[in-house]
């Protein structure tokens, strides 16, 4: 059989933009052996203290970098050019935040005092660790595992998406560059569903770190099922906004809009069902319509383009079928289509935001991930069964209520079956907040001091002094 030739399609053109070749399930067996002989030197030559210079050192370059790699992830995923350097900045401002916590996170934790014992638990790194990351914002969540996995002593295989297969490159490159030993990252380019099982099930892979879709996560963790291995999956997510009748409409229009149509609504924390009560709902449908006449869809390469394609064809068509079905069952498109004409006819990939109102649950697209810039609307008679529409849904990921009143914000917030909620904020992984999926939106934890959790072992230590014996 021949290698496997992974092919990154530009979301832009539709035209083949880079060429991989695939790891083969034999050269994997090679790549893993080299992983594993760079843990049990890599552990013990590097200290915490020195794998923190590596990793300062690294987001040094990574930033100097920037300016390239913001134009790669344009070109390769299609978020505009006026954004993409952003991601590369975040990106550092979360590492940084990890590297503030790491002595503390990863210092050993006294047991309780007993004369004549000591007593301690230490965190142990787990060896070598897949981290199978995604194309929408492949800079934050490899962030997210890779630095703390690396200043815990771990080695690393990075798994990109074949959207953005440089992403890797660059990230090992870099910090080889920085000082980190051969070998303790390595790339893996797969595209094959099947290899890629394989690749989850070798015996000496002792973490895997997944974030992309449901059906991607159920698989992976299949493919682990047959021995004990930690499994961290990011997923899907369908996440709510709730908007009170106190709160100043246009305000809350331009972050709400803003949070569902950004990066062209290819965010698993992007707003995607919106819940708005029934006295303040006309005039937040006005609201919302002005502000979607302020953006550009257009070329993503263009400084002046706010809104860029989605990634591909099949993600348009996927858009569209949830569009269609709620317009089938009754909901009216308040999206005012001359301002975007002009950028829909750059191709199809090139989907304009589109908002919609008189949603319901009967509706796809208020029930299934559309992972589109689309802002579908409903009405509601009162905080009550704004609550028990935003946890009817098998996703839990983010939830957020808008509202003059902070405090009857966070009652409700608490209310609400989701692992991060905001009061008048949205789609902001803070780095010292755990970054968490409930239900179907995945296991596991990222950020905050909780995020190293994944990538140690514990090791209690119980130490007892010998007795002096009489002679």
């Amino acid at each position: 059989m021949g290698k496997e030739i992974i092919t990154t399609i530009s979301p832009i053109t539709g035209q083949p933009l880079l060429i991989r070749e695939g790891v083969s399930p034999e050269d994997f067996l090679s790549i893993v052996e080299k992983s594993s002989h760079a843990f049990s030197t890599f552990r013990h030559t590097h200290p915490l203290k020195r794998r923190q210079e590596v990793v300062k050192k690294a987001l040094e370059i990574l930033s100097r970098k920037s300016d390239l790699l913001a134009q790669e992830l344009t070109e390769q995923m299609g978020r505009p050019i006026a954004y993409t350097g952003s991601e590369i900045s975040t990106a550092r401002m979360r590492a940084e935040y990890l590297l503030k916590v790491s002595d503390e996170v990863l210092r050993d934790s006294p047991g309780e005092e007993q004369e004549g014992f000591r007593r301690f638990i230490r965190k142990e790194p787990l060896g070598v660790i897949l981290v199978i990351f995604a194309w929408n914002y492949p800079y934050l969540i490899l962030i997210n595992s890779l630095v703390p996995a690396i200043l815990a002593g771990n080695t690393l295989l990075l798994k990109p998406s074949p959207q953005t297969p440089t992403v890797a490159e660059h990230i090992v490159s870099i910090f080889t560059e920085a000082g980190l030993p051969e070998n303790v990252l390595q790339t893996v380019h797969c595209g094959a569903p099947k290899t890629l099982e394989s690749f989850v099930s070798h015996p000496d892979i002792r973490s895997i770190a997944f974030t992309g879709s449901v059906s991607g996560g159920v698989a992976v963790q299949k493919a682990a099922a047959s021995r004990v291995v930690p499994v961290g999956l990011e997923l899907g997510g369908k996440d709510p906004a709730y908007v009170r009748p106190d709160v100043n409409l246009t305000w809350a229009a331009e972050n709400i809009v803003d949070g569902a149509i950004f990066n062209s609504g290819q965010s698993c924390c992007s707003i995607e069902r919106v819940y708005v009560h029934e006295s303040v709902y006309d005039d937040f449908l006005k609201a919302a319509v002005k502000v979607l006449e302020g953006y550009k869809l257009g070329d993503p390469r263009d400084k002046n383009t706010q809104i860029g394609p989605v990634v591909s064809a099949r993600s348009a068509k996927t858009i569209s079928e949830h569009i269609k079905d709620a317009e089938a069952r009754g909901a009216v498109n308040l999206t005012p289509k001359s301002v975007f004409a002009e950028g829909v006819r750059l191709g199809e990939t090139f989907v304009r935001p589109e908002l919609l109102a008189g949603c319901d649950h009967s509706m796809r697209i208020m029930t299934e991930e559309t992972f589109g810039p689309t802002v579908p609307v409903m009405k509601v008679s009162n905080d009550e069964e704004a609550v028990k529409l935003m946890n009817d849904s098998r996703f839990g990921l983010t939830a957020s209520i808008w509202t003059k009143d902070a405090e009857i914000g966070e009652r409700l917030v608490e209310r609400v079956e989701a692992g991060t909620v905001f009061v008048n904020r949205c789609d902001y992984p803070s780095p010292d907040l755990a970054w968490t999926g409930w239900k179907d939106s995945g296991r596991g934890v990222t950020l905050s001091k909780f995020g190293f959790e994944a990538f140690v072992k514990l090791k209690s230590f119980h130490l007892k002094s010998c007795p002096e014996l009489d002679k």
